[in-house]
């Protein structure tokens, strides 16, 4: 099957003639030719991993516009590097909206950085689109009406761990390593409520670390020492790599949970040793490329076709890959919803407007749907366990609020 099939319909009317009849409505980024789209992702810094999500949205955009663009009119993908620091996310954010006058931002990385932009960005009126980061905070059409997420919710996910938790392990003794900041905080706020009362009791061990520390290994040690059985590893992928290494290594075999930010098979699991990380439990909403499930599916098969011809460097079993893959996918249903009124209103009107749209690379059954109450694209979670060579779903789908 070639790439034209499934990412062809995926990009929804790539080239495809627009009614003659809508009046034509452009902002600032916006023209006959052209769509301007900027982005800000740490391709440096501690969490480099994820700088390949800029890359493959980039290497996406190249695809759609080799097939004649959206409704005829090119992306001009304008992506930069932050570091995963705030002030220069504030800083590249600043440049892309004053400068290079972007339509838009999309998929700006990390809670941190993206609460640092996050008032700038709708005082200036201009779309904060799938922002990279699953924090509660971007669903908050009221008092920031142009940010809209992409991940599923960190709290939601923390409570749904938890929840987990209550129903098969009680009486467990939980150790928490999270990333002091707001992603970490974030988390861990969903997982003790998930725990409600109980979560006095159980949690027994706290241990933070900052995003310059080298590692995280002391801490493991520390919480350990605890008598934890159970451990929840809320830790982007160079931290998480090490805290799973860690753990096997000084003997530790809690019941382990790691947030799906850092559940990626390529980046993660296969640098820490996939013989140490089987039994650790995360979420899905999207496909994993490593999942023997996917063989023959279209998208997947068109996913790795893509790979092969834009990314031939990249490693198409790091799922940081499909994410970025699925986020182009769903900005290319946005686009394709405004047409030919392509206003930063609209934009985010549109953005608001998704309903049931099965993005390729999700989940069967995982759709997209957002409201003008309701900003939050994926709630719907799959608990899965990595048995050593891919990630194996148990129980239900569950939507968590």
């Amino acid at each position: 099957m070639s790439i034209k099939t499934t990412f062809a319909v995926a990009a929804l009317g790539l080239a495809l003639a627009l009614p003659a009849v809508a009046q034509k409505k452009y902002d600032t980024g916006a023209s006959d030719t052209e769509i301007k789209i900027g982005n800000t992702i740490p391709y440096s810094g501690p969490a480099s991993a994820y700088g390949t999500i800029g890359k493959a949205e980039a290497a996406y955009f190249k695809m759609v516009n080799e097939q004649g663009g959206i409704g005829g009119r090119k992306i001009n993908y304008i992506s930069l590097d932050d570091g995963y620091s705030p002030p220069k996310a504030v800083e590249m954010a600043r440049r892309l909206v004053e400068q290079d006058e972007v339509l838009f931002l999309l998929g700006t990385l990390g809670t941190p950085s993206n609460t640092a932009i996050h008032k700038y960005m709708n005082s200036k009126k201009v779309p904060q689109l799938f922002v990279a980061t699953g924090a509660s905070k971007w669903n908050d059409p009221k008092n920031f009406p142009w940010t809209v997420g992409f991940n599923t919710n960190y709290h939601s996910e923390g409570k749904l761990y938890a929840q987990q938790l209550l129903n098969g392990k009680p009486n467990a003794k939980i150790a928490v390593l999270y990333q002091n900041d707001d992603y970490g905080k974030d988390y861990l706020a969903g997982f003790e409520e998930g725990l409600g009362d109980k979560a006095k009791t159980m949690i027994v061990a706290r241990a933070t670390y900052e995003v310059t520390d080298p590692t995280i290994d002391s801490q493991i040690v520390t919480l350990k020492g605890s008598g934890a059985d159970t451990f929840f590893n809320i830790t982007t992928p160079k931290f998480a790599a090490q805290a799973i290494r860690k753990v096997a290594d000084i003997g530790w075999k809690p019941v382990h949970y790691l947030n799906q930010v850092s559940a990626s098979v390529g980046s993660v699991l296969q640098p820490a040793g996939l013989d140490k990380s089987v039994g650790l439990i995360t979420i899905q909403y999207l496909k994993d490329p490593t999942e023997p499930e996917w063989a023959n599916d279209p998208a997947m098969k068109d996913y790795f076709a893509f790979m092969k011809k834009y990314m031939p460097d990249a490693n198409p079993n790091d799922a940081n890959n499909t994410y970025g893959v699925a986020v182009a996918q769903l900005t290319m249903q946005v686009l394709k919803q405004c047409g030919d009124n392509l206003t930063r209103e609209n934009v985010m009107k549109q953005a608001a407007s998704l309903k049931n749209f099965q993005v390729p690379l999700a989940l069967p059954g995982i759709l997209a749907n957002t409201g003008p109450d309701d900003y939050a694209p994926f709630q719907t979670m799959q608990l899965v366990r990595f048995n050593g060579k891919s990630w194996v779903p148990f129980g239900e789908p569950v939507e968590v609020k």
